[in-house]
C-alpha cells in the first residue's frame, strides 16, 4: 500500500463520517461463498425469496426495496457481512479523493453497460443492518420500512419471485462505483484511468487541500502532525497555551512590541536578554531620535563604549548630541563605523564644538541631509563654508552668536538642494537675504526667520524676488516689518499656505485686510502677540474660507465682537485664543457653533471658568479643549 493511501487510512480513523468501502462484486461473492452457509427466506405461504448480489452499496440502515415501492433495475446495491469486510484499495482511494476534492473529481465519465448477469445465489445471508452506501450513490427511490424485505419476510410468494427476477436481471460482472455523480468502472479488479490519475496526486496537495470534517478522536492531531512531518518535512509548531509561553513566543512578541512607543521600548529592553535581542531590531526605532548626553560620561569610558555599541545594533538613522566637545564627536565617529554611514539627521545642542569637529563629522557621515545647530557658539560662518554638504535638504541654525550675513551667503551658494531653512540670527540683515538667487535657490519651500531684528521691508522685497516658490513663511520676531511689507507679501506670494507674523509689533488691522483679500489659499495664520490687532482685523480674516488653523494668542484688543466673527468660520479645525483678556463668558459660550473644531485652547482667559469649560465639553464632544 502506497504512502498516500496510508495517509488516507490514518485520517479516516480519526474523523467521523469518513469510511472506506470495498466495492468488488466478484471477490466479495467468492469470499462469502467460502465462509458463509446458505440460507433461504420463507414467507407464510411457503414461498422462498432469495436475495441477489448487487453491484453498489446502500446507506446504513437502508434495506432492500420491495416490489411495490422500488424497482431493482438501475439500482446499485451491495450485500456484505459483518465478519468478512474487505476494503478495496482502488474504490477507497477514489471515494476519499471524491470526498476531499469534490470539485476536482466530480466530472462524470461515461459508464459502460453490464456485459453479463451473474447467477443469483440464494445461499447468501442478507443482513440489512450491515448495508451501507457511499455519499452521492445513484439508488432507486427510497422505500418505507414496512415495505422492505428481511430474512424473516412475510411478503407473498409472487412478490418475492418478482423481486428476485428483477434483481438478477440487473446484475453485472463489472462493478460500478458512483461518487458525487461520477460513475467509475472497475473491471476485473482493475481501476479505471480516472482512479490511476487520482493516485498520482502529489503529497503536498494531499495536506494543503485536505479539510478535516467532524470531531477527531483523542490523539489524532499528534498522529497527523507526525505523518505530515514524515511525508512533507513540514513541522507543525505547537501553539503557546500559557501566558509564560506566550510571552516567550518570538512571533507573538515581535508583533506585541509594535504597540509601544520608543520610550516604552527603551524600558522593555532591560527585562531580559531575549526581549533585548528582539527589540534591538531597527524596525522598532524608525523615526526615533536618541539623545546622547556627554556631560555624564566624562569619567566612564566603559559606559560610553556600551552606548555606542547599542546605537549601532538598533540601527538609528538620526541622533542628537548634548554638551558635546570635539573629543566626543571624534569618539562617536571612530566607534560607530557602520552607523555613521546610515546617519541621515544630526542635531547638536548646547555644545562647545569647533569648526574642525563639525567638519570631521560631516565628512565621515556623507549621508546627512538634515542638520541642526542650536546654541553652538564656537561655530563660525567660515566653518560652515568649509563643511556644509551639498546633500543637505534641511538646515536649522538657532542661537549661534557668530552667525551673520556671510553664513547666509554660504547657505545660498553651497546648498542647491535646500528645501527648508530655519534661521534665528540676531545679526542677519537685509543684505544677507539679498545673497539668495532665484535660480540657485529655487528649491526652498520653507523659510523661517525668527528674531531677525535687523530685517526690514527691504529684506522682505529681497525674499520675494529671490525665493518665489516659498509656501511656508515665518517672520516671527522681525519687529521692523510693517504693514507695507505685508502688502508686498500678499500681492506677490500667492502660493503661501502658512504665514507667521507673531511678535511683529508694527502689524495692524490693515495687514490683515491685505492678507484676507489676496491670500485666498492660506491654510494657517499665526498672529500671536500682535498687540495692535483688533476686532476689525478679526472681521477681515473671518472671510477666509480656506483657513483651518488660526492662532491669536495674547491679542489683548480682541473681544467678544471679534470672536462672533470667528463663529462663521465653519472650516476651522484648530483655534487658539489663549491670553485674550477681553473675552467674557457670554462670548465663549458661542464657541459651540464651531462643531468641526478638533482643538481649542482657552488657557489664561479670565472668562473661561469651570462652568464655561464644562459647557463646551458637553456641547463639543469631538473637540480637545485645553483649559
Amino acid at each position: 500500500m502506497s504512502t498516500i493511501r496510508k495517509a488516507y487510512m490514518e485520517i479516516s480513523n480519526g474523523i467521523r463520517g469518513l469510511r472506506f468501502h470495498r466495492d468488488n462484486a466478484t471477490s466479495s461473492s467468492n469470499d462469502n461463498s467460502n465462509n458463509n452457509s446458505s440460507s433461504n427466506s420463507t414467507n407464510s405461504n411457503g414461498a422462498v425469496s432469495s436475495v441477489a448480489a448487487a453491484t453498489g452499496p446502500l446507506k446504513s440502515g437502508t434495506t432492500m426495496a420491495s416490489e411495490e415501492g422500488c424497482k431493482a433495475s438501475g439500482s446499485l446495491a451491495t450485500v456484505r457481512t459483518s465478519k468478512s469486510v474487505v476494503h478495496s484499495e482502488e474504490s477507497a482511494v477514489a471515494h476519499a479523493m471524491s470526498r476531499l476534492f469534490p470539485n476536482k473529481y466530480s466530472q462524470s465519465s461515461p459508464s459502460s453497460s453490464p456485459s453479463s448477469s451473474p447467477k443469483t445465489d440464494s445461499s447468501k445471508n442478507h443482513d440489512p443492518k450491515t448495508s451501507s452506501n457511499l455519499p452521492g450513490s445513484s439508488l432507486t427511490p427510497p422505500c418505507s420500512s414496512s415495505q422492505t424485505s428481511t430474512t424473516k419476510s412475510s411478503a407473498p410468494a409472487h412478490q418475492s419471485s418478482s423481486f428476485l427476477s428483477s434483481s438478477s436481471s440487473t446484475s453485472s460482472s463489472a462493478s460500478k462505483l458512483t461518487v458525487n455523480g461520477d460513475v467509475q468502472i472497475c473491471q476485473n479488479g482493475r481501476p479505471s484511468p480516472n482512479l490511476s490519475a487520482a493516485r498520482r496526486v502529489s503529497k503536498e496537495n494531499v495536506f494543503t487541500q485536505t479539510k478535516l470534517v467532524g470531531s477527531p478522536k483523542a490523539g489524532i492531531a499528534s498522529r497527523i502532525r507526525k505523518l505530515n512531518l514524515s511525508m512533507t518535512g513540514q513541522k507543525w509548531a505547537a501553539k503557546p497555551e500559557t501566558i509564560s509561553e506566550l510571552m516567550n513566543d518570538d512571533s507573538f512578541i515581535r508583533k506585541f512590541f509594535l504597540y509601544f512607543t520608543p520610550n516604552e521600548r527603551r524600558i522593555l529592553c532591560i527585562v531580559c536578554r531575549k526581549w533585548q535581542t528582539i527589540l534591538y531590531d531597527s524596525v522598532y526605532w524608525t523615526g526615533a531620535t536618541p539623545v546622547i548626553d556627554f556631560k555624564h560620561w566624562t569619567g566612564d569610558p566603559g559606559k560610553r563604549k556600551l552606548c555606542f555599541d547599542h546605537f549601532q545594533q538598533r540601527g538609528f538613522d538620526q541622533v542628537c548630541f548634548l554638551s558635546a566637545v570635539d573629543r566626543d564627536l571624534s569618539d562617536f565617529v571612530s566607534s560607530t563605523p557602520g552607523a555613521r554611514r546610515s546617519l541621515r539627521a544630526v542635531c547638536i545642542r548646547c555644545s562647545n564644538i569647533t569648526d574642525s569637529a563639525l567638519e570631521n563629522l560631516l565628512r565621515k557621515a556623507p549621508g546627512i541631509s538634515r542638520l541642526e545647530l542650536s546654541n553652538c557658539n564656537e561655530v563660525t560662518g567660515s566653518g560652515l563654508w568649509a563643511c556644509l554638504n551639498p546633500k543637505i535638504q534641511s538646515l536649522t541654525i538657532t542661537d549661534c552668536i557668530h552667525i551673520a550675513d556671510d553664513t547666509v551667503g554660504a547657505i545660498a551658494q553651497l546648498l542647491p538642494h535646500l528645501h527648508e531653512l530655519n534661521l534665528q540670527a540676531y545679526h542677519v540683515t537685509d543684505n544677507g537675504l539679498a545673497l539668495f538667487d532665484s535660480k540657485l535657490n529655487s528649491s526652498i519651500r520653507i523659510l523661517r526667520l525668527t528674531s531677525c531684528w535687523e530685517v526690514t521691508n527691504h529684506g522682505v522685497v529681497n525674499i520675494i524676488h529671490s525665493l518665489p516658490n516659498v509656501t511656508v513663511l515665518s517672520l516671527s520676531g522681525c519687529s521692523k516689518v510693517t504693514d507695507d511689507g505685508m502688502e508686498i507679501i500678499a500681492e506677490n506670494m500667492k502660493r503661501l499656505k502658512s504665514l507667521d507674523i507673531s511678535w511683529c509689533s508694527r502689524i495692524t488691522d490693515a495687514s490683515l485686510e491685505y492678507v484676507a483679500c489676496d491670500l485666498g489659499s492660506l491654510d494657517e495664520l499665526i498672529l500671536d502677540r500682535c498687540t495692535h490687532v483688533t476686532d476689525i482685523g478679526i472681521g477681515y480674516i473671518s472671510t477666509m474660507t480656506s483657513l483651518t488653523r488660526l492662532f491669536i494668542r495674547w491679542c489683548v484688543q480682541v473681544g467678544d465682537f471679534g470672536l462672533h466673527h470667528i463663529f462663521s468660520m465653519r472650516n476651522l479645525r484648530v483655534l487658539s485664543i489663549a491670553g485674550c483678556r477681553r473675552l467674557t463668558s457670554n462670548g465663549l459660550y458661542g464657541l459651540r457653533h464651531l462643531q468641526r473644531l478638533h482643538e481649542l485652547e482657552v488657557t489664561n482667559c479670565p472668562g473661561a471658568n469651570s462652568a464655561v469649560c464644562r459647557y463646551l465639553k458637553d456641547n463639543m464632544p469631538n473637540t480637545l479643549i485645553l483649559e
